[in-house]
């Protein structure tokens, strides 16, 4: 499991479309992909390689700027844990994923009506669910 936070935004067609996944926290680690599901399993491939290669070479690997750990636990009715986990087979992602991209997806929906406009030397990316067809999701 990844322990540093991914920066998500989606490409424009003129950068090939799909979505770019960031580890802000290891510099250059990046990876895209068709989905966002796609994106993230991409990065964190790309992390486990970088962090790899930063240990073989001695570096000190740098520390998370996330405080959270990533985990809790969620009690859901039956029905909606049945409802999630079809979904998510349907997707080829895991239950952890499926969530974290509904997750993600509220998030962005909240925050495109209340959210200040993002400075333009740094636009804020952003995360949008997976369409029915698409892939991977981490967890």
């Amino acid at each position: 499991m990844l322990k540093y936070p991914v920066a998500i935004r989606e490409l424009d067609r003129n950068e090939g479309g799909g979505f770019l996944a960031e580890i802000p926290d290891l510099p250059g680690c990046m990876a895209d992909g068709e989905t966002i599901a796609e994106a993230i399993a991409n990065v964190t491939d790309a992390a486990s390689e970088w962090i790899a290669t930063a240990k073989q070479l001695g570096r000190q690997l740098p520390d998370s700027s996330q405080s959270f750990s990533g985990k809790w636990v969620q009690r859901v009715p039956k029905s909606l844990h049945q409802r999630l986990a079809v979904e998510a087979r349907r997707e080829g992602v895991s239950l952890n994923a499926f969530a974290t991209a509904l997750l993600a997806e509220g998030i962005a929906a909240a925050h495109r009506f209340v959210a200040p406009a993002p400075s333009p030397a740094r636009p804020r990316p952003r995360v949008v669910r997976p369409a029915a067809n698409r892939e991977r999701e981490y967890a």
